[in-house]
Protein backbone atom coordinates (compact mmCIF):
# COMPACT_ATOMS: atom_id res chain seq x y z
CA UNK A 1 0.00 0.00 0.00
CA UNK A 2 1.42 3.69 -0.60
CA UNK A 3 2.87 5.93 2.35
CA UNK A 4 0.49 8.32 1.20
CA UNK A 5 -3.55 8.37 -0.03
CA UNK A 6 -5.73 11.82 -1.50
CA UNK A 7 -9.50 12.06 -0.79
CA UNK A 8 -12.37 14.07 -1.01
CA UNK A 9 -13.55 12.77 1.84
CA UNK A 10 -12.10 10.66 4.78
CA UNK A 11 -14.58 9.12 6.98
CA UNK A 12 -13.13 7.58 10.07
CA UNK A 13 -15.58 4.85 11.38
CA UNK A 14 -17.82 2.34 9.87
CA UNK A 15 -20.99 1.97 12.17
CA UNK A 16 -24.27 3.73 10.82
CA UNK A 17 -22.64 6.84 10.84
CA UNK A 18 -19.90 6.50 8.79
CA UNK A 19 -21.90 4.00 6.14
CA UNK A 20 -24.47 6.61 5.95
CA UNK A 21 -22.19 9.86 5.26
CA UNK A 22 -20.26 7.72 2.50
CA UNK A 23 -23.50 6.46 0.71
CA UNK A 24 -24.64 10.28 0.97
CA UNK A 25 -22.18 11.63 -0.85
CA UNK A 26 -22.16 12.07 -4.32
CA UNK A 27 -20.67 9.15 -6.51
CA UNK A 28 -18.02 11.73 -8.02
CA UNK A 29 -16.39 12.27 -4.97
CA UNK A 30 -12.97 9.99 -3.92
CA UNK A 31 -14.02 8.41 -0.34
CA UNK A 32 -12.05 6.97 1.81
CA UNK A 33 -13.57 5.01 4.84
CA UNK A 34 -11.03 3.74 7.86
CA UNK A 35 -12.60 0.54 9.21
CA UNK A 36 -10.33 -0.44 12.54
CA UNK A 37 -11.26 -3.97 12.50
CA UNK A 38 -12.79 -5.78 10.31
CA UNK A 39 -16.62 -4.82 8.48
CA UNK A 40 -19.50 -4.90 10.49
CA UNK A 41 -17.38 -5.71 14.05
CA UNK A 42 -18.14 -2.01 15.10
CA UNK A 43 -20.68 -1.00 17.90
CA UNK A 44 -24.04 -0.46 14.92
CA UNK A 45 -24.04 -4.28 14.61
CA UNK A 46 -24.19 -5.03 17.96
CA UNK A 47 -27.44 -2.49 18.72
CA UNK A 48 -30.87 -4.57 19.20
CA UNK A 49 -33.55 -2.55 20.22
CA UNK A 50 -33.91 -0.09 17.20
CA UNK A 51 -34.41 3.31 15.91
CA UNK A 52 -36.95 5.72 17.79
CA UNK A 53 -38.98 7.69 15.14
CA UNK A 54 -42.44 9.33 14.71
CA UNK A 55 -44.26 6.80 12.51
CA UNK A 56 -47.40 6.10 14.04
CA UNK A 57 -50.62 8.45 13.23
CA UNK A 58 -51.11 8.30 17.30
CA UNK A 59 -47.68 9.57 18.02
CA UNK A 60 -46.25 13.19 16.74
CA UNK A 61 -43.08 15.16 16.51
CA UNK A 62 -43.82 17.43 19.79
CA UNK A 63 -44.63 14.10 21.98
CA UNK A 64 -41.29 12.56 20.66
CA UNK A 65 -39.56 15.96 21.57
CA UNK A 66 -41.25 15.93 24.80
CA UNK A 67 -40.15 12.56 25.88
CA UNK A 68 -36.01 13.51 24.64
CA UNK A 69 -36.24 16.13 26.94
CA UNK A 70 -37.90 14.67 29.46
CA UNK A 71 -35.20 12.00 29.65
CA UNK A 72 -32.02 14.40 28.95
CA UNK A 73 -32.67 15.97 32.56
CA UNK A 74 -32.81 19.83 31.69
CA UNK A 75 -29.27 19.44 29.29
CA UNK A 76 -30.70 18.90 26.26
CA UNK A 77 -30.52 21.73 23.67
CA UNK A 78 -34.49 21.96 22.13
CA UNK A 79 -33.15 23.31 18.88
CA UNK A 80 -31.20 20.26 18.12
CA UNK A 81 -33.55 17.88 19.66
CA UNK A 82 -36.61 19.04 17.23
CA UNK A 83 -34.05 19.57 14.12
CA UNK A 84 -33.39 15.66 14.83
CA UNK A 85 -37.05 14.52 15.25
CA UNK A 86 -37.93 16.57 12.41
CA UNK A 87 -36.54 14.36 10.30
CA UNK A 88 -36.82 11.35 11.71
CA UNK A 89 -39.24 9.84 9.52
CA UNK A 90 -37.23 10.92 6.55
CA UNK A 91 -34.10 9.15 7.87
CA UNK A 92 -36.36 6.09 8.33
CA UNK A 93 -37.50 6.51 4.76
CA UNK A 94 -33.56 6.74 3.21
CA UNK A 95 -33.28 3.44 5.81
CA UNK A 96 -36.48 1.68 3.81
CA UNK A 97 -35.05 2.66 0.46
CA UNK A 98 -31.64 1.19 1.28
CA UNK A 99 -32.95 -1.82 1.60
CA UNK A 100 -33.11 -2.26 5.31
CA UNK A 101 -35.64 -5.26 6.49
CA UNK A 102 -37.39 -3.66 9.13
CA UNK A 103 -40.08 -5.87 11.14
CA UNK A 104 -43.62 -5.61 9.23
CA UNK A 105 -46.52 -5.83 11.90
CA UNK A 106 -48.33 -9.79 11.70
CA UNK A 107 -50.28 -10.04 8.24
CA UNK A 108 -48.87 -7.01 6.70
CA UNK A 109 -46.47 -6.11 3.83
CA UNK A 110 -46.95 -2.52 4.22
CA UNK A 111 -47.18 -1.47 8.08
CA UNK A 112 -44.25 -1.84 9.83
CA UNK A 113 -44.05 -3.08 13.44
CA UNK A 114 -43.34 -0.35 16.59
CA UNK A 115 -42.10 -1.39 19.77
CA UNK A 116 -42.10 0.69 22.61
CA UNK A 117 -38.86 1.30 25.13
CA UNK A 118 -38.48 3.15 28.36
CA UNK A 119 -39.05 6.61 28.93
CA UNK A 120 -41.50 6.81 25.48
CA UNK A 121 -44.88 7.60 25.94
CA UNK A 122 -46.03 5.83 22.23
CA UNK A 123 -44.44 2.54 20.39
CA UNK A 124 -42.06 4.63 17.83
CA UNK A 125 -39.20 1.95 17.85
CA UNK A 126 -39.22 0.65 14.18
CA UNK A 127 -36.94 -2.53 14.38
CA UNK A 128 -35.43 -5.27 12.61
CA UNK A 129 -36.28 -8.47 14.79
CA UNK A 130 -33.91 -7.87 17.76
CA UNK A 131 -31.20 -7.52 15.69
CA UNK A 132 -31.42 -3.68 13.90
CA UNK A 133 -28.55 -2.68 13.62
CA UNK A 134 -26.89 -5.60 12.38
CA UNK A 135 -29.63 -5.41 9.56
CA UNK A 136 -28.68 -1.50 9.26
CA UNK A 137 -24.77 -2.69 9.32
CA UNK A 138 -25.30 -5.50 6.89
CA UNK A 139 -27.81 -3.69 4.36
CA UNK A 140 -25.54 -0.16 4.43
CA UNK A 141 -22.13 -2.48 3.98
CA UNK A 142 -23.66 -4.25 0.54
CA UNK A 143 -24.40 -0.46 -0.74
CA UNK A 144 -21.40 0.56 0.24
CA UNK A 145 -19.21 -2.17 -1.47
CA UNK A 146 -21.53 -1.90 -4.92
CA UNK A 147 -19.98 1.91 -4.91
CA UNK A 148 -16.77 1.88 -7.08
CA UNK A 149 -15.92 5.39 -5.61
CA UNK A 150 -15.82 4.20 -1.98
CA UNK A 151 -12.52 2.52 -0.68
CA UNK A 152 -12.64 1.02 2.47
CA UNK A 153 -9.82 0.50 4.48
CA UNK A 154 -10.09 -2.91 6.85
CA UNK A 155 -7.79 -2.87 9.72
CA UNK A 156 -6.78 0.66 9.50
CA UNK A 157 -6.62 2.50 12.91
CA UNK A 158 -6.45 6.37 12.67
CA UNK A 159 -3.47 8.06 14.61
CA UNK A 160 -4.01 11.34 14.68
CA UNK A 161 -5.60 14.54 12.95
CA UNK A 162 -3.25 16.45 10.26
CA UNK A 163 -4.01 19.76 10.58
CA UNK A 164 -3.06 23.13 8.95
CA UNK A 165 -2.24 24.76 12.30
CA UNK A 166 0.48 21.54 12.73
CA UNK A 167 1.59 21.44 9.28
CA UNK A 168 2.05 24.95 8.25
CA UNK A 169 2.07 26.60 11.49
CA UNK A 170 -0.56 28.73 13.44
CA UNK A 171 -1.60 32.41 11.26
CA UNK A 172 -3.84 34.73 12.67
CA UNK A 173 -5.28 35.48 9.35
CA UNK A 174 -5.96 31.52 8.09
CA UNK A 175 -8.01 29.57 10.49
CA UNK A 176 -7.23 26.38 11.25
CA UNK A 177 -8.50 23.26 8.89
CA UNK A 178 -8.33 19.52 9.33
CA UNK A 179 -6.14 18.37 6.29
CA UNK A 180 -6.70 14.70 6.91
CA UNK A 181 -5.09 12.22 9.11
CA UNK A 182 -1.95 9.84 9.83
CA UNK A 183 -3.50 5.80 9.85
CA UNK A 184 -1.94 2.85 10.97
CA UNK A 185 -2.33 0.19 8.45
CA UNK A 186 -1.91 -3.16 10.90
CA UNK A 187 -1.92 -5.39 7.79
CA UNK A 188 1.53 -4.05 7.70
CA UNK A 189 2.44 -1.77 10.27
CA UNK A 190 2.97 1.05 8.32
CA UNK A 191 1.80 4.46 9.12
CA UNK A 192 -0.54 5.93 5.93
CA UNK A 193 -0.74 9.74 5.39
CA UNK A 194 -4.35 10.65 4.14
CA UNK A 195 -4.77 14.19 3.12
CA UNK A 196 -8.38 14.68 2.36
CA UNK A 197 -10.53 18.33 1.69
CA UNK A 198 -12.71 16.95 4.37
CA UNK A 199 -12.64 14.62 7.55
CA UNK A 200 -15.21 13.27 9.59
CA UNK A 201 -14.72 11.31 12.56
CA UNK A 202 -17.79 8.68 13.36
CA UNK A 203 -15.84 6.26 15.19
CA UNK A 204 -18.30 5.73 18.02
CA UNK A 205 -17.85 6.49 21.41
CA UNK A 206 -15.50 5.31 24.93
CA UNK A 207 -17.51 2.48 26.93
CA UNK A 208 -14.14 0.81 26.69
CA UNK A 209 -13.14 2.80 29.43
CA UNK A 210 -15.21 0.75 32.18
CA UNK A 211 -14.08 -2.77 33.33
CA UNK A 212 -17.61 -3.82 32.20
CA UNK A 213 -19.50 -3.06 29.23
CA UNK A 214 -21.63 -3.79 26.20
CA UNK A 215 -19.66 -2.17 23.40
CA UNK A 216 -17.40 -4.16 21.15
CA UNK A 217 -13.87 -3.81 21.97
CA UNK A 218 -13.06 -1.32 19.54
CA UNK A 219 -15.40 1.59 21.56
CA UNK A 220 -11.76 3.18 22.93
CA UNK A 221 -12.84 6.86 22.30
CA UNK A 222 -10.41 7.28 19.42
CA UNK A 223 -12.38 9.95 17.12
CA UNK A 224 -12.91 11.90 20.28
CA UNK A 225 -9.02 11.73 21.42
CA UNK A 226 -8.19 12.89 18.33
CA UNK A 227 -10.33 15.44 18.23
CA UNK A 228 -9.44 16.71 21.76
CA UNK A 229 -5.62 16.98 20.60
CA UNK A 230 -6.38 18.56 17.33
CA UNK A 231 -7.81 21.31 19.32
CA UNK A 232 -11.55 20.37 19.19
CA UNK A 233 -14.12 21.37 22.67
CA UNK A 234 -16.12 18.46 24.35
CA UNK A 235 -19.04 18.57 26.18
CA UNK A 236 -20.51 16.79 28.64
CA UNK A 237 -18.05 13.79 29.32
CA UNK A 238 -19.08 13.03 32.42
CA UNK A 239 -22.87 11.84 31.17
CA UNK A 240 -21.76 8.05 30.32
CA UNK A 241 -24.95 5.46 30.48
CA UNK A 242 -24.82 2.04 31.53
CA UNK A 243 -27.49 -0.42 29.98
CA UNK A 244 -29.35 -1.77 33.43
CA UNK A 245 -29.77 -5.38 31.67
CA UNK A 246 -26.49 -7.04 30.55
CA UNK A 247 -26.14 -11.21 30.51
CA UNK A 248 -24.05 -11.75 33.44
CA UNK A 249 -21.99 -14.52 32.92
CA UNK A 250 -18.26 -15.35 32.98
CA UNK A 251 -18.36 -16.06 29.30
CA UNK A 252 -21.10 -13.93 28.13
CA UNK A 253 -19.19 -10.98 27.74
CA UNK A 254 -21.61 -8.45 28.86
CA UNK A 255 -24.11 -9.33 26.05
CA UNK A 256 -26.85 -6.65 25.79
CA UNK A 257 -30.53 -7.76 26.98
CA UNK A 258 -32.63 -5.13 24.65
CA UNK A 259 -34.37 -2.30 26.25
CA UNK A 260 -37.49 -3.73 24.72
CA UNK A 261 -37.31 -6.96 26.47
CA UNK A 262 -38.91 -4.44 29.44
CA UNK A 263 -40.87 -2.98 27.05
CA UNK A 264 -42.48 -6.23 26.02
CA UNK A 265 -43.31 -6.93 29.60
CA UNK A 266 -40.08 -7.97 31.16
CA UNK A 267 -39.76 -7.61 34.77
CA UNK A 268 -36.85 -7.19 37.01
CA UNK A 269 -36.57 -9.12 40.13
CA UNK A 270 -34.76 -9.69 43.04
CA UNK A 271 -32.89 -13.59 43.62
CA UNK A 272 -36.25 -14.41 45.66
CA UNK A 273 -38.41 -13.46 43.23
CA UNK A 274 -39.70 -10.40 44.22
CA UNK A 275 -39.84 -6.98 41.89
CA UNK A 276 -38.69 -3.71 43.39
CA UNK A 277 -38.48 -1.15 40.28
CA UNK A 278 -41.51 0.29 41.55
CA UNK A 279 -39.73 1.26 45.00
CA UNK A 280 -37.87 3.39 42.63
CA UNK A 281 -39.75 5.16 40.12
CA UNK A 282 -43.57 4.90 39.41
CA UNK A 283 -42.70 3.88 35.62
CA UNK A 284 -41.39 0.82 37.46
CA UNK A 285 -39.20 -1.29 34.36
CA UNK A 286 -40.20 1.59 32.19
CA UNK A 287 -38.28 4.50 33.77
CA UNK A 288 -35.35 5.81 31.65
CA UNK A 289 -31.93 3.30 31.97
CA UNK A 290 -29.75 5.78 34.48
CA UNK A 291 -32.93 5.10 37.07
CA UNK A 292 -32.97 1.17 36.31
CA UNK A 293 -29.38 1.45 36.30
CA UNK A 294 -28.92 2.82 39.54
CA UNK A 295 -32.08 0.85 41.26
CA UNK A 296 -30.10 -2.23 40.15
CA UNK A 297 -26.58 -1.09 41.63
CA UNK A 298 -28.62 -0.38 44.99
CA UNK A 299 -30.39 -3.81 45.23
CA UNK A 300 -27.17 -5.81 44.14
CA UNK A 301 -25.04 -3.36 46.80
CA UNK A 302 -27.66 -3.57 49.21
CA UNK A 303 -27.34 -7.53 49.07
CA UNK A 304 -24.27 -8.32 48.26
CA UNK A 305 -25.81 -9.73 45.10
CA UNK A 306 -23.49 -10.49 41.52
CA UNK A 307 -26.47 -9.97 40.01
CA UNK A 308 -30.25 -9.33 39.38
CA UNK A 309 -33.03 -10.97 37.20
CA UNK A 310 -34.87 -10.39 34.25
CA UNK A 311 -37.93 -11.98 33.91
CA UNK A 312 -40.14 -12.46 30.72
CA UNK A 313 -41.30 -16.35 31.37
CA UNK A 314 -44.62 -15.19 32.05
CA UNK A 315 -45.20 -14.30 28.13
CA UNK A 316 -46.37 -16.82 25.49
CA UNK A 317 -42.96 -18.98 24.48
CA UNK A 318 -43.94 -18.22 20.87
CA UNK A 319 -44.22 -14.50 21.48
CA UNK A 320 -40.47 -14.56 23.03
CA UNK A 321 -38.62 -16.90 20.35
CA UNK A 322 -40.38 -14.77 17.44
CA UNK A 323 -39.70 -10.96 19.02
CA UNK A 324 -36.51 -11.87 20.50
CA UNK A 325 -34.87 -14.36 18.37
CA UNK A 326 -31.10 -12.89 19.02
CA UNK A 327 -31.55 -13.04 22.62
CA UNK A 328 -33.11 -15.86 23.19
CA UNK A 329 -30.41 -18.49 21.17
CA UNK A 330 -27.46 -16.10 22.70
CA UNK A 331 -29.41 -16.68 26.36
CA UNK A 332 -29.81 -20.73 25.26
CA UNK A 333 -26.09 -20.86 24.10
CA UNK A 334 -25.01 -19.77 28.00
CA UNK A 335 -27.88 -22.38 29.73
CA UNK A 336 -30.50 -20.38 29.58
CA UNK A 337 -33.96 -20.57 28.69
CA UNK A 338 -35.99 -16.78 28.53
CA UNK A 339 -39.23 -19.01 27.96
CA UNK A 340 -39.32 -20.78 30.90
CA UNK A 341 -36.73 -18.40 33.38
CA UNK A 342 -35.66 -15.48 34.48
CA UNK A 343 -31.86 -14.35 32.81
CA UNK A 344 -29.55 -13.03 35.06
CA UNK A 345 -29.05 -9.74 34.46
CA UNK A 346 -25.80 -6.73 35.73
CA UNK A 347 -25.37 -3.05 34.12
CA UNK A 348 -22.83 -2.73 32.07
CA UNK A 349 -21.14 0.75 30.30
CA UNK A 350 -23.05 1.18 27.29
CA UNK A 351 -23.17 5.20 25.51
CA UNK A 352 -21.16 8.09 25.78
CA UNK A 353 -23.88 10.66 25.72
CA UNK A 354 -20.95 13.74 25.31
CA UNK A 355 -18.44 14.41 22.60
CA UNK A 356 -16.74 16.28 20.31
CA UNK A 357 -18.90 20.16 20.10
CA UNK A 358 -20.69 20.09 16.82
CA UNK A 359 -23.50 22.17 15.43
CA UNK A 360 -26.66 21.29 13.80
CA UNK A 361 -24.51 20.52 10.40
CA UNK A 362 -21.92 18.15 12.17
CA UNK A 363 -18.99 20.79 12.03
CA UNK A 364 -16.69 20.70 14.52
CA UNK A 365 -14.35 23.84 15.99
CA UNK A 366 -12.22 22.95 13.42
CA UNK A 367 -12.77 23.82 9.28
CA UNK A 368 -13.09 20.56 7.17
CA UNK A 369 -13.34 18.69 9.98
CA UNK A 370 -16.90 16.74 11.07
CA UNK A 371 -18.36 14.35 13.57
CA UNK A 372 -21.43 12.11 13.55
CA UNK A 373 -22.73 9.40 15.75
CA UNK A 374 -21.72 8.58 19.10
CA UNK A 375 -18.24 10.11 19.19
CA UNK A 376 -20.04 13.35 18.44
CA UNK A 377 -22.26 16.00 20.71
CA UNK A 378 -25.27 17.65 19.23
CA UNK A 379 -27.03 18.47 22.31
CA UNK A 380 -29.91 15.79 21.48
CA UNK A 381 -29.14 13.55 24.49
CA UNK A 382 -28.48 15.94 27.20
CA UNK A 383 -27.52 14.39 30.61
CA UNK A 384 -29.76 11.06 29.52
CA UNK A 385 -30.12 9.33 26.08
CA UNK A 386 -33.31 8.28 25.65
CA UNK A 387 -33.69 4.17 24.37
CA UNK A 388 -33.38 3.84 20.32
CA UNK A 389 -32.79 8.09 19.87
CA UNK A 390 -28.76 6.73 19.03
CA UNK A 391 -29.20 5.48 15.71
CA UNK A 392 -31.65 8.47 14.64
CA UNK A 393 -29.13 10.48 15.62
CA UNK A 394 -26.19 8.77 13.50
CA UNK A 395 -28.43 8.44 10.40
CA UNK A 396 -29.48 12.58 10.90
CA UNK A 397 -26.61 13.55 11.73
CA UNK A 398 -24.70 11.84 9.00
CA UNK A 399 -27.12 13.30 6.24
CA UNK A 400 -26.35 16.38 7.32
CA UNK A 401 -22.86 16.09 7.22
CA UNK A 402 -23.11 14.92 3.85
CA UNK A 403 -25.21 17.74 2.45
CA UNK A 404 -23.33 20.60 4.15
CA UNK A 405 -19.94 18.78 2.45
CA UNK A 406 -21.59 18.82 -0.97
CA UNK A 407 -23.46 22.65 -0.31
CA UNK A 408 -19.73 24.02 -0.01
CA UNK A 409 -17.17 23.80 -2.55
CA UNK A 410 -14.41 21.37 -1.23
CA UNK A 411 -11.57 23.08 -0.01
CA UNK A 412 -8.16 22.65 -1.94
CA UNK A 413 -6.57 18.96 -1.01
CA UNK A 414 -2.93 19.47 0.57
CA UNK A 415 -2.12 15.85 0.41
CA UNK A 416 0.93 16.30 -1.66
CA UNK A 417 2.22 18.64 0.97
CA UNK A 418 1.58 16.44 3.84
CA UNK A 419 4.86 15.40 5.54
CA UNK A 420 4.95 11.81 5.74
CA UNK A 421 4.92 10.21 9.45
CA UNK A 422 8.15 10.10 10.74
CA UNK A 423 9.94 6.79 12.66
CA UNK A 424 13.27 8.06 12.37
CA UNK A 425 13.97 8.28 16.28
CA UNK A 426 11.58 5.41 17.53
CA UNK A 427 12.41 1.39 18.20
CA UNK A 428 10.73 -1.40 18.35
CA UNK A 429 8.92 -1.89 22.18
CA UNK A 430 10.55 -4.65 24.45
CA UNK A 431 8.00 -3.68 27.36
CA UNK A 432 4.81 -4.55 25.81
CA UNK A 433 3.65 -5.87 29.14
CA UNK A 434 3.72 -1.94 30.43
CA UNK A 435 0.18 -1.40 27.59
CA UNK A 436 -1.49 -4.49 29.37
CA UNK A 437 -1.00 -3.53 32.66
CA UNK A 438 -2.01 -0.32 31.86
CA UNK A 439 -5.11 -1.22 30.57
CA UNK A 440 -6.41 -3.05 33.20
CA UNK A 441 -5.67 -0.39 35.50
CA UNK A 442 -7.09 2.31 33.54
CA UNK A 443 -10.88 0.10 33.60
CA UNK A 444 -10.27 -1.31 36.68
CA UNK A 445 -9.99 2.53 38.47
CA UNK A 446 -12.63 4.18 36.16
CA UNK A 447 -15.20 1.51 37.00
CA UNK A 448 -14.43 1.79 41.00
CA UNK A 449 -14.34 5.50 41.05
CA UNK A 450 -16.48 6.77 38.15
CA UNK A 451 -19.17 4.49 37.33
CA UNK A 452 -22.61 4.57 38.19
CA UNK A 453 -22.34 6.37 41.98
CA UNK A 454 -19.69 8.82 42.19
CA UNK A 455 -17.67 11.25 44.94
CA UNK A 456 -15.49 13.97 44.80
CA UNK A 457 -13.30 11.89 46.91
CA UNK A 458 -13.28 8.68 44.49
CA UNK A 459 -13.28 11.52 41.61
CA UNK A 460 -9.88 13.19 43.03
CA UNK A 461 -8.40 9.45 43.35
CA UNK A 462 -9.36 8.85 39.39
CA UNK A 463 -7.46 11.93 38.73
CA UNK A 464 -4.22 11.53 40.37
CA UNK A 465 -3.98 8.15 38.53
CA UNK A 466 -5.19 8.75 35.22
CA UNK A 467 -2.58 11.70 35.24
CA UNK A 468 0.08 9.22 36.13
CA UNK A 469 -1.22 7.25 33.59
CA UNK A 470 -0.79 9.90 31.26
CA UNK A 471 2.67 10.54 31.47
CA UNK A 472 3.48 6.79 31.39
CA UNK A 473 1.87 6.13 28.05
CA UNK A 474 2.94 9.13 26.51
CA UNK A 475 6.89 8.59 27.21
CA UNK A 476 6.07 5.07 26.27
CA UNK A 477 4.24 6.79 22.56
CA UNK A 478 7.38 9.08 22.19
CA UNK A 479 10.29 6.09 22.31
CA UNK A 480 8.67 3.15 20.43
CA UNK A 481 6.46 2.59 17.20
CA UNK A 482 2.92 2.76 17.35
CA UNK A 483 1.01 -0.28 17.57
CA UNK A 484 -2.99 -0.75 17.88
CA UNK A 485 -2.76 -1.12 21.45
CA UNK A 486 -0.61 1.62 22.51
CA UNK A 487 -3.24 3.85 20.31
CA UNK A 488 -5.79 2.78 21.80
CA UNK A 489 -4.62 3.03 25.48
CA UNK A 490 -3.16 6.52 24.69
CA UNK A 491 -6.69 7.32 23.31
CA UNK A 492 -8.55 6.10 26.81
CA UNK A 493 -6.21 7.77 28.77
CA UNK A 494 -7.28 10.69 27.19
CA UNK A 495 -11.00 10.05 27.37
CA UNK A 496 -10.63 9.23 31.19
CA UNK A 497 -9.13 12.49 31.81
CA UNK A 498 -11.82 13.92 30.24
CA UNK A 499 -14.69 11.93 32.05
CA UNK A 500 -13.50 12.37 35.19
CA UNK A 501 -12.15 16.28 34.61
CA UNK A 502 -15.94 16.94 33.56
CA UNK A 503 -17.79 14.98 36.56
CA UNK A 504 -15.46 16.94 39.09
CA UNK A 505 -16.99 20.33 37.59
CA UNK A 506 -20.26 19.10 37.93
CA UNK A 507 -21.44 19.84 41.39
CA UNK A 508 -24.74 18.15 41.37
CA UNK A 509 -26.55 14.77 40.33
CA UNK A 510 -28.43 14.55 37.42
CA UNK A 511 -29.21 12.29 34.86
CA UNK A 512 -26.42 9.62 34.50
CA UNK A 513 -24.24 11.59 36.79
CA UNK A 514 -24.63 10.82 40.48
CA UNK A 515 -22.49 11.76 43.08
CA UNK A 516 -22.55 11.39 46.79
CA UNK A 517 -21.10 14.55 47.59
CA UNK A 518 -23.61 16.70 45.78
CA UNK A 519 -26.99 14.45 45.85
CA UNK A 520 -28.91 17.58 45.24
CA UNK A 521 -30.24 18.90 41.49
CA UNK A 522 -28.92 22.72 40.73
CA UNK A 523 -31.87 24.74 40.25
CA UNK A 524 -29.53 25.94 36.89
CA UNK A 525 -28.82 23.63 34.41
CA UNK A 526 -25.40 23.88 32.24
CA UNK A 527 -24.06 21.82 30.09
CA UNK A 528 -20.24 21.45 30.74
CA UNK A 529 -17.76 22.33 27.96
CA UNK A 530 -14.04 21.34 28.24
CA UNK A 531 -11.27 23.17 25.75
CA UNK A 532 -7.91 21.69 24.87
CA UNK A 533 -6.15 24.65 26.39
CA UNK A 534 -7.70 23.73 30.45
CA UNK A 535 -6.21 20.75 30.66
CA UNK A 536 -2.70 20.70 29.92
CA UNK A 537 -1.98 17.53 27.83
Amino acid sequence: MPSRLSADVLVIGTGAAGLTLALSLPRTLNIYLVCKGVLGSGSTAWAQGGVAAVLDKVDSVDDHVADTLKAGAGLCEPKAVRHTIERSASAIQWLIDQGVPFTHEDGSEIDYHLTREGGHRHRRIIHAADATGRAISETLLRNVQQRANIHVLERHVAVDLITRDKVFGPSVDTPNRCLGAYVLDRNNDQVVTIGAASTVIASGGASKVYLFTSNPDGATGDGIAMAWRAGCQVVNMEFNQFHPTCLYHPRAKSFLISEAVRGEGGLLKLPDGERFMHLFDSRAELAPRDVVARAIDHEMKRLGADHLYLDISHKPADFIRSHFPTIYERCRSFGYDMTREPIPVVPAAHYTCGGIRTDLHARTDIASLYAAGECAYTGLHGANRLASNSLLECIVYARMAAEDIVTDELPFNHADELPLWDESRVSDSDEKVVISHNWDEIRRFMWDYVGIVRSDKRLERALRRVRLLKQEVQDYYANFRVSADLLELRNLVVVAELIIESALSRKESRGLHYTRTYPDLQAQAEITVLSPEQIKR
